[in-house]
Order: C-alpha cells, then sequence, then structure tokens
C-alpha cells in the first residue's frame, strides 16, 4: 500500500462527491428512464428556454445522489462528437470542495491537465465556483464549491418538476465509488497521477490473481482521497484465454472511461426488489456461489435463502461484510453499469466476490459474441 506526503491543500482534503454528468443521445428519454427505473425525481433543467442554444440537461436526484443528463442539440458540438464515439456514459465525475479555486491551483501544481479555469456563476439564490482538470480518457472532474448556494441546482438552471412517478421507492442514497478502465499498462500511470495531482492514496490493489477466472483476468487499484469520501478504483486488463470485460469496454466505448458506479443503499434486499419490479435487469448469480457462502461469511443479518433468491453476493473483511449486485449494462453498448452495494461495517470491495461476478459477466459476454 502506498504512502505520500499529506496533500498541499485543505481543498483537496475536503473533495466528497457532487453529482456526476453523463453524456448522452437523448436527454429527456436518459432522464425518464432514471427517473421510472431507479427512482430518481427532476430536479433542474436548462436548454434553450434558459439560454442554453446547443445542449440540453436535465438534473435528477435521489438522497444525495444527483446526475445531469445532457444531449447535443447540435450535430458537430463536443456532446454530439462524445456521444458518436463512446456512446452515452459518464464525462463528469463532479467533486465539491470548499475552495474550487485553490483545488484547481494545488492539483495543476501536481501535474493535473487544466481544461477550464475558475469560473464564477451567480443567480439570485447565491455565488457557485467551477474548475475543470482531465483524468483518463475523455473523462473529466469539475471542483465545485458551493459555499451558501441556496438553489435547486447551479446558476442558470430553473426548477424541473416533470411528473415521473415510480411506483417502488429505490432507495439509493449516495455514490459509494466510481470504477474507471484504462488501456493494457496504463493502471500505474494514472494511480500516480491521482496521487500526484490531489493527494489520493492507494486503499488497496487486486493482482489477475486476485480477480480472474478460467478465461480472464485484470488487475486494480483503489484510490482514495485524503477525506476517505471519493474511491476511484482503476483497472487495466491482464493476460487470459479471452478478451477480458476491460478489453470489451475498451473497445466498445472507445478508449478508457468510467465502467461502473457502486451507488449505496441502505437495505439492498428491498432496493432489489424495486428495481426488479422497476424492471432493470440485474446480473444472475451462479448457484454454486451460495452452496458454502455461509462458511464463508459467517452469521450476517440478512435471510441467505432471499439473497439466493435475489441474486446478491456477500463478503466479508475485517470490519464487517458487505452486499452487493450488479445491473446488466444500461445502454444497447456494453459499456457503462451500476453496482447496488450496503456496506455493513465492511470497507471492502467483494474479492470474495470477484470469480462469481466474472464469470456472470463472462456468461453476459459470451451472449453478446464478445469473450
Amino acid at each position: 500500500m502506498s504512502t505520500i506526503s499529506p496533500p498541499r491543500s485543505p481543498a483537496l482534503a475536503t473533495l466528497e462527491f457532487d453529482h456526476l454528468e453523463l453524456w448522452v443521445g437523448n436527454a429527456k428519454q436518459a432522464a425518464h428512464y432514471y427517473c421510472t427505473a431507479f427512482g430518481f425525481a427532476p430536479l433542474a433543467y436548462a436548454g434553450p428556454e434558459t439560454g442554453v442554444k446547443d445542449a440540453a440537461s436535465y438534473v435528477v436526484r435521489q438522497n444525495d445522489l444527483t446526475l445531469v443528463l445532457t444531449s447535443a442539440l447540435v450535430p458537430g458540438s463536443p456532446i454530439a462528437e462524445h456521444v458518436k464515439r463512446h456512446g452515452d456514459g459518464v464525462r463528469d465525475v463532479a467533486l465539491r470542495t470548499s475552495d474550487a479555486r485553490e483545488a484547481f491551483t494545488a492539483s495543476v501544481a501536481g501535474g493535473a491537465v487544466p481544461l477550464a479555469e475558475p469560473a464564477v456563476a451567480e443567480d439570485e439564490h447565491g455565488v457557485v465556483v467551477t474548475a475543470r482538470i482531465a483524468t483518463y480518457g475523455d473523462t473529466v472532474h469539475t471542483f465545485v464549491e458551493r459555499g451558501t448556494y441556496r438553489g435547486p441546482w447551479l446558476p442558470g438552471y430553473r426548477p424541473w418538476s416533470a411528473l415521473m412517478p415510480t411506483e417502488n421507492e429505490v432507495g439509493l442514497v449516495r455514490i459509494d465509488h466510481c470504477v474507471g478502465n484504462v488501456g493494457w499498462g496504463e493502471m500505474d500511470r494514472w494511480c500516480a497521477y491521482y496521487a500526484k495531482a490531489f493527494g489520493f492514496t492507494q486503499l488497496i490493489g487486486f493482482d489477475d490473481k486476485d480477480i480472474s477466472t478460467e478465461f480472464t483476468a485484470l488487475r486494480s487499484k483503489v484510490m482514495q482521497s485524503p477525506s476517505g469520501k471519493v474511491k476511484m478504483p482503476i483497472n487495466e486488463p491482464a493476460e487470459g484465454l479471452k478478451r477480458s470485460q476491460i478489453e470489451e469496454y475498451l473497445d466498445f466505448y472507445g478508449g478508457p472511461g468510467i465502467q461502473h458506479v457502486a451507488i449505496a443503499t441502505n437495505d439492498i434486499v428491498e432496493t432489489v426488489r424495486a428495481l426488479r419490479g422497476n424492471g432493470v435487469e440485474l446480473l444472475e448469480t451462479p448457484a454454486s456461489y451460495y452452496e458454502k457462502l455461509a462458511d464463508r461469511v459467517g452469521v450476517i443479518a440478512e435471510d441467505l435463502a432471499i439473497l439466493r433468491g435475489l441474486n446478491i453476493l456477500v463478503d466479508r473483511d475485517d470490519q464487517g461484510y458487505m452486499l452487493q449486485i450488479f445491473t446488466k449494462p444500461l445502454q444497447d453498448r456494453p459499456t457503462m453499469f451500476f453496482e447496488i452495494i450496503q456496506r455493513r461495517g465492511s470497507l471492502s470491495f467483494g474479492k470474495g466476490n470477484f470469480k462469481a461476478l466474472f464469470v456472470s459477466i463472462e456468461q453476459e459476454q459470451a451472449k453478446r459474441g464478445n469473450l
């Protein structure tokens, strides 16, 4: 586990997830999908009616989890070109900070690639400061300093309250971690980037012996912010007999990017029931996984028969245990998906579940003819 000196800036020490912005082909339809399938509620809108002529953005929120769904209104725009290359996907993992100017200056001094200098936006609700830097592929991080801003979202947005009821309360709470896929031999480079630019440290690492099946393998390191509130695992492919999920992602996404977003819930059983009721497709777990589960994880509060019926995975570390399940890709390209996770003390990332999980993913790859 690596160690580095403390971050150069208190603004970097306070980082936490603010929101995710997805660039998509049709933001209006995407907003409807995330509201009706995943239980988000409409929050804010920006587009031609608010003075934005080349894009439309719909903001949806559930508890402390916020998505901004943006699509192009004109051909040839950066948004349109991004979607043409990558399909729907995460463009911006926005990070909240106590001081966006300081966070920008300190991260650039540490080697971050600047994209947008600090800018001030203001309306009747107050002031927000933002700045932007690059990370792997076409993904970016926007620093967001909200201060005492009291508007529905950000200056330039208006409240949006379209009627999109969902029959099932889902109970998604916040981002637990965001996982990025990078190319062959690039993992260490990007881990060093987060360490030098943001003062992140390596929480844990997994090699191809930890994450492998009969056919495929990958490597992963988990980088986390000084506050521990931002965790960014970074994956790279490893040699295997067949094409791994990382290689499939890189091929279909057109390069590095966010592979999946882990979202915390306080009751994974009810969350999974709600998601299934809303038509969300989730991965199935091989039946053999549950045969010795009780011996491996010990006593847990949940009924193992219920977990088996819902295909929920369980893993334990020295701090407690965690439960998790993964959706199938959220769009036709086999790229981004969600992980649903409930932590009962555990700080792990499900090492004991890796083989069962990747067998399930390989089964889906085989159906697509991409294994």
